[in-house]
């Protein structure tokens, strides 16, 4: 077994906690100048680090967006697995619509990057856009569980996009045009068009059987 010393511990850490603060700092710049504000320089300055820290963390700009995607979509999939343990599938689809407008509201900034609300020239790398279709194949399992058994996979997928575009249209929309409206009111909205698509779902799939 492999035991690490009272300061290599210390170090492995510190630089966790380093690489935490150089991105919550990079997504609070995010947020609030955009992309373009974004830089080694401001967000070694937010982070409280040197820009010579940053490097020791990320390859530049280009890494700690990577970073950020990477992050953005597995939380996405965290939110699908999480769904998946319900047993019943419409309620398992709704849990799914409720753990994503909560990834909307908490990480707003990881949100509007992967789905490319940034304005930025940001091209994600090949590691990033594995994640976004591992998230993407996890929606798939779930939503297929809708689904009359040995449905062709293209279907399936097709059917797992109509979930995530009718849930990331009304988040999109709030995000430019809606914030004036009330939290609670928006939430019920999105919960009770998502139920009614499920309901259509599964009223096709069994018209077809």
């Amino acid at each position: 077994m492999l035991y690490l010393s009272t300061d290599s511990l210390f170090l492995a850490v510190q630089r966790m906690s380093n690489k935490s603060k150089i991105l919550a700092a990079a997504s609070d710049l995010l947020l609030e100048k955009g992309a373009a504000g974004l830089n080694v320089r401001a967000i070694a300055k937010r982070a409280g680090l040197s820009t010579i820290g940053i490097y020791s963390h990320f390859q530049g700009k280009q890494g700690i967006m990577d970073a950020l995607y990477i992050d953005g979509y597995q939380r996405v999939a965290e939110g699908v697995s999480a769904a998946s343990k319900i047993k019943d599938p419409k309620r398992a689809a709704l849990a799914v619509t409720k753990n994503y407008l909560e990834l909307a509201r908490q990480n707003e900034a990881q949100y509007r990057l992967i789905f490319g609300e940034t304005n930025s020239d940001y091209t994600p790398s090949r590691e990033a856009l594995r994640a976004g279709r591992r998230a993407f194949d996890r929606l798939v399992d779930l939503t297929a569980r809708l689904l009359p058994g040995g449905t062709p996979k293209k279907h399936q997928q097709r059917v797992a996009l109509r979930v995530w575009a009718l849930v990331h249209g009304y988040v999109s929309l709030r995000h430019h045009a809606m914030r004036d409206i009330a939290e609670r009111e928006w939430t019920r909205q999105v919960m009770a068009a998502s139920e009614s698509m499920i309901d259509s779902i599964v009223r096709e799939a069994e018209s077809v059987t």
